[in-house]
């Protein structure tokens, strides 16, 4: 989860496109045709089929006021492509306009980290992982074991939910945070149980969240019930068909989303 402290974030990324149609690949395929005065294999080279290369060639070109290419059909060298004076003064305007095009984008992607709230919603829009449930919140409290073998961490999630995670002593040292910290937690949907009982039932899993069933995805073997919690975040749940039956759920009812201690996985923002 901690990044590396000399990558630079590029929040911001823009293409540049000129005409709506002159973008960077067009661009890069004129340059392979001066490199090798070949359609042919230009298009080898942008790893394009000779008539995707002629076609999108064919469209700067209609849409130039002056011709791109020239062509010249056999002949001692056996012909070939190359461009003209306008295809090489376009190359050279996309180049230019392209670093001043890059400088800006380095420029507002700078002026992102004068702003910590903005830069902390970026960073936990970007956090990819296969695991279908993704919480944010705070870290609350740690406790540690009297073996130092687990800890305990409280997470309180932006709805006022606290969610309890253990935490292996090592790990513990190796993500070296303190109350306050940033969290993610990660939990995988089969390791959600669901009830429907009224939450005053004793179960030994150590977090039980209310929620309400938002939908239900359902498969062959298996049905993915999405929940709503009251702060705004949503929980998805795999369930066999039959705990589904046995359940009777359906879209606004209530339910506990019920998970062990050791279930989540923790990410700390660095």
């Amino acid at each position: 989860m901690k990044p590396n402290d000399n990558e630079s974030p590029k929040w911001i990324k823009g293409e540049l496109r000129l005409a709506g149609m002159l973008d960077n690949r067009m661009i890069e395929l004129l340059k392979a045709i001066e490199q090798n005065g070949s359609i042919n294999q230009a298009a080898k080279q942008m790893g394009l089929s000779y008539k995707g290369a002629w076609q999108m060639l064919e469209r700067a070109n209609n849409g130039s006021p002056q011709t791109l290419l020239t062509t010249a059909i056999g002949g001692s060298k056996g012909g070939g492509t190359s461009l003209t004076p306008a295809g090489r003064a376009l190359l050279a305007l996309f180049t230019r306009l392209e670093q001043q095009h890059k400088a800006f984008i380095a420029e507002l992607n700078r002026s992102l980290t004068d702003d910590p709230d903005t830069i902390l919603l970026l960073q936990r829009l970007v956090v990819k992982t296969s695991t279908r449930n993704q919480l944010f919140g705070s870290v609350t409290a740690i406790d540690r074991a009297e073996a130092e073998v687990d800890a305990q961490i409280t997470v309180r999630l932006k709805g006022g939910e606290q969610i309890f995670v253990s935490v292996g002593a090592e790990s513990l040292d190796d993500l070296a945070f303190g109350v306050g910290a940033d969290a993610v937690l990660m939990i995988n949907s089969a390791d959600i149980m669901l009830s429907i009982e009224t939450g005053h039932q004793r179960v030994s899993a150590r977090n039980v969240l209310f929620g309400t069933v938002m939908r239900i995805q359902q498969d062959l073997a298996d049905s993915e019930v999405i929940i709503l919690l009251p702060g705004g975040e949503i929980l998805a749940a795999m369930v066999t068909q039959q705990s589904l039956q046995n359940l009777a759920l359906a879209p606004g009812m209530p339910v506990w989303a019920v998970f062990k201690a050791n279930a989540p996985i923790l990410g700390i923002r660095s």
